[in-house]
């Protein structure tokens, strides 16, 4: 097994972050590596997205060496070589580019592409892919899983944007046959009732309890 592949079994929760503010970057890192996360995933969404992992690369190679960080949001092979060559240790698509999968390949890097349709996923297969994003899994849901896996035996499956940090939609994607889940804003928005500073960290902690159950 790919050992990024090996490190998502292990901690099969993976958190999808972008902000402008490379301080603010370094402190959700933190806190999520204290609550037990080891696979984060950077998104290429902003302006500072470049400068912004360079420096959190560094700061995980410091601190963190045991944590995998990949680049999300990548659509175009040169965007790939780039963040390949910077050292991202896996790549994440909301789409399925044979190029992206071909740099991915070319730096023996796991490529997680997104893919909404038993066609997408069947082109991501041919490519090389081992594990799929379903995306926006909010839409697809945990049923649609159900239905297309018996299809894509070898393939793992991750949905991103239809998990929310409840022990009950974790457990409905687990049943569905996940590899693993990613969380983007849910994971990250405090919650309504005041609680300590360390309501980040406990709610990681949790969401992988749940999520190796």
């Amino acid at each position: 097994m790919n050992d990024t592949l090996r490190h998502i079994q292990e901690a099969p929760v993976i958190p999808v972050y972008y902000h402008d503010d490379i301080q603010q970057c370094i402190d959700i890192l933190k806190k999520c590596y204290a609550g037990g996360i080891r696979v984060f995933e950077f998104v290429n969404r902003g302006q500072y997205a470049l400068d912004n992992f360079k420096q959190l690369l560094a700061y995980k190679q410091e601190h963190m060496p045991d944590l995998k960080l990949g680049i999300g949001t990548i659509k175009t092979g040169q965007q790939a070589e780039t963040f390949a060559k910077l050292g991202a240790e896996f790549i994440v698509s909301p789409i399925v580019k044979k190029k992206v999968a071909q740099v991915a390949s070319q730096h023996n890097l796991l490529w997680i592409p997104g893919c909404m349709t038993p066609t997408e996923i069947a082109k991501a297969e041919e490519l090389g892919a081992q594990l799929v994003k379903l995306f926006p899994g909010d839409t697809l849901g945990p049923k649609f899983l159900k239905a297309i896996s018996p299809l894509f035996r070898d393939l793992k499956f991750m949905p991103t944007g239809g998990v929310d940090t409840t022990e009950e939609s974790i457990r409905s994607w687990k049943e569905a046959g996940v590899f693993s889940v990613g969380l983007g804003s849910k994971l990250f928005t405090a919650p309504a009732v005041d609680e300590s500073d360390q309501w980040l960290e406990g709610r990681c902690a949790l969401l992988l309890k749940w999520a190796k159950a």
